[in-house]
């Protein structure tokens, strides 16, 4: 399914392998994993609630996102790529990938050729990771 904000590739896998799905695909692409949040982990230790696994991966593919800074440094406000992981039912999960184009494109950025143009370069990866994603390389 795709939205404004990106796509989803519903997955049958649990989370954990998943993620290693996701994070071997990414490393493909050259990104890798800044940071992990476990949002079920810490809305348990912050808030005592129970919620469904859910982990945001903050991706980041170093040599675009220098360009993308030296072109707009404003782009930092959407640094890192996030991904996110969601258990959706027993041995199943979705991953969503934010959608380049429209992310950059928010405020004064569309209007940037060369952070339009790194977009593209941005969203041709994520293409290539989905793609990986949905043919279970």
């Amino acid at each position: 399914m795709e939205s404004p904000l990106g796509r989803e590739i519903a997955m049958h896998a649990p989370v954990a392998e998943t993620i290693d799905r996701v994070t071997e695909a990414l490393g493909r692409e050259g990104f890798g994993i800044l940071t992990r949040v476990d949002v079920h982990t810490t809305l348990r230790a912050k808030l005592g609630k129970e919620f469904r696994e859910y982990v945001i991966l903050g991706a980041c593919h170093p040599a675009l996102a220098l360009r993308a800074l030296e072109a707009h440094a404003e782009v930092g406000l959407i640094m890192p790529c996030n991904v996110t992981v969601e258990a959706t039912g027993e041995g199943r999960s979705v991953v969503r990938l934010g959608d380049p184009d429209a992310l950059m494109s928010v405020g004064h950025l569309g209007a940037n050729a060369e952070v339009r143009k790194i977009a593209r370069e941005v969203a041709q990866r994520v293409d290539r990771v989905e793609e990986s994603l949905r043919s279970g390389a």
